[in-house]
């Protein structure tokens, strides 16, 4: 019976798990991963609670497996350690949430969540990936929750997703059963809060009297990929300089083209440079190009920004692709500027992975952001999907090109405005689209990271409590002193 129990609770939770995470999630089933390992926690001894649980999260992980290994090439034994290691701390905190479940259910309610939270808080610190492969993106199509991001940051999300798995766990669990009706009250009317506060965000939309119709365009021709000889890189610009022109006349006010369509030396920009400042002056149109700047001192992953005055600026990626990118410097300035419509900024790609590039951004009373990028196919949506949610932390609307990927326009709720999945049948993939440019003061602007601190502060607390607990249960107990006087 024991084996049968172990092998459904493994099947549920890395089913759930499988599918509720990762590249398409289906986002309801990570709310219910948890569940049946931490039922099983209360029943199971100690170690094959860990086994199973251990085993439950690794199964599921495995369904980025190709990903890591033969798309972004990660070697062998780091992908089987960022498969197997989340496991082993998930396995860590059902541990956790069994030891407190003995003592208290409020407590154990209240690990689960928190240990969680801290190490994917801890991980993004120290993550060349940053955020990458946190469970709070699983919820993009969940967009009441989503909202949470622009008090919280993702930190929220996570928090609420646990907490309800430990919560339903607690309640149907035999412990404690007095004091269940006080948890099922508090955990409603915190839930009730964070929905209702979502859904009243969402019905709350700014006006959209600042919108501006924005092109993006990409190729995924193979030969359009990436060049790094003079007469291909010609060839591509003026193809490219081409197409924009088109979305210009369509009535798109900027031309967003992918990162690093070419290699580009300094003895190619005369050529290039007054080509795309022609259309931009022409058109009225601005025009971003994302290449690779090189030069005999360095390389930078560059956008380089057209305007209709002539003018021309460029930002260089601040947060580069492990490998594929570790030959590039990093740049450290932000670019923005000011338009009739209100405040527009540019990242490239992987830096917004990172929430605090995009907060700096928000503070600076952004309304646009503006990115090239070039995803891998497969990753389309799960990649696009963390740049949608730097916009409703931070408080701006997202327009952002990749090749080999989703041409998306986002607002600052992290409601999709318009996409388009780029595509190797035809030369150019296009859209022009009306997106609005607003600034949304947000407290995770504001104030940061301040939830995962909290939640530090919840875990140390929630730890101190039990070992006084312990130590108090081995006190040994003193006689009491008698009154009177001896003989």
């Amino acid at each position: 019976m024991k084996q049968i129990s172990f092998a459904l609770a493994v099947i549920a939770s890395s089913i759930a798990l499988y599918f509720g995470t990762g590249l398409q999630p289906i986002w309801w089933l990570a709310w219910i991963a948890p569940i049946p390992l931490l039922l099983l926690a209360s029943r199971a001894s100690l170690k094959s609670t860990f086994a199973v649980a251990l085993l439950a999260w690794t199964i599921g992980n495995l369904n980025e497996w190709n990903y890591l290994h033969k798309v972004i090439e990660i070697p062998l034994i780091p992908t089987l350690l960022i498969t197997v290691l989340p496991g082993v701390i998930f396995a860590a905190d059902v541990l956790l949430y069994r030891r407190f479940l003995q003592t208290s259910i409020w407590r154990a309610a209240l690990i689960f969540p928190s240990f969680w939270v801290c190490y994917e808080f801890l991980s993004e610190s120290f993550s060349p990936h940053s955020t990458a492969g946190n469970i709070s993106y699983s919820q993009m199509h969940f967009l009441p929750i989503l909202q949470l991001a622009s008090i919280t940051g993702i930190w929220g999300i996570t928090f609420c997703m646990f907490l309800f798995a430990s919560t339903v766990s607690v309640l149907v669990s035999g412990n404690a059963k007095q004091s269940k009706l006080k948890l099922v009250i508090t955990a409603g009317l915190v839930f009730a809060i964070v929905l209702g506060f979502g859904v009243r965000r969402l019905h709350s939309t700014p006006s959209a009297e600042n919108t501006v119709e924005v092109g993006l365009l990409a190729s995924d021709l193979r030969q359009n990929i990436l060049t790094e000889h003079h007469a291909d890189t010609i060839r591509l610009m003026h193809d490219y300089a081409a197409e924009a022109e088109k979305l210009a006349a369509q009535g798109a006010k900027v031309v967003i083209i992918p990162e690093k369509i070419a290699v580009v030396l300094d003895t190619d920009l005369p050529e290039i440079d007054p080509l795309f400042t022609a259309i931009a002056v022409k058109s009225g149109a601005s025009v971003i190009v994302g290449v690779i700047h090189s030069t005999p001192a360095a390389k930078w992953n560059e956008a380089r920004l057209y305007f209709p005055d002539a003018t021309l600026r460029t930002y260089d990626k601040h947060h580069m692709l492990p490998s594929f990118e570790s030959n590039l410097k990093p740049g450290t300035d932000r670019v923005e500027w000011q338009e009739p419509s209100g405040k527009w900024g540019v990242t490239i790609c992987k830096d917004m992975d990172f929430p605090r590039l995009s907060r700096e951004y928000g503070n600076d009373g952004i309304g646009l952001l503006l990115v090239p990028a070039w995803d891998f196919d497969i990753d389309g949506w799960q990649h696009g999907s963390m740049a949608i949610l730097r916009g409703v932390e931070s408080g701006f609307s997202i327009a952002r090109s990749p090749k080999q990927g989703i041409l998306a326009v986002t607002d600052d709720r992290g409601r999709i405005l318009a996409e388009q999945v780029t595509s190797v049948s035809v030369p150019f993939t296009s859209l022009v689209a009306a997106v609005p440019v607003h600034h949304d003061n947000t407290l995770y602007a504001r104030f940061g990271d301040w939830f995962g601190y909290t939640n530090i502060g919840l875990l140390s607390a929630l730890l101190v409590s039990m070992k006084w607990k312990d130590q108090t249960r081995s006190r040994p107990v003193q006689a009491p002193l008698r009154r009177g006087f001896s003989c």
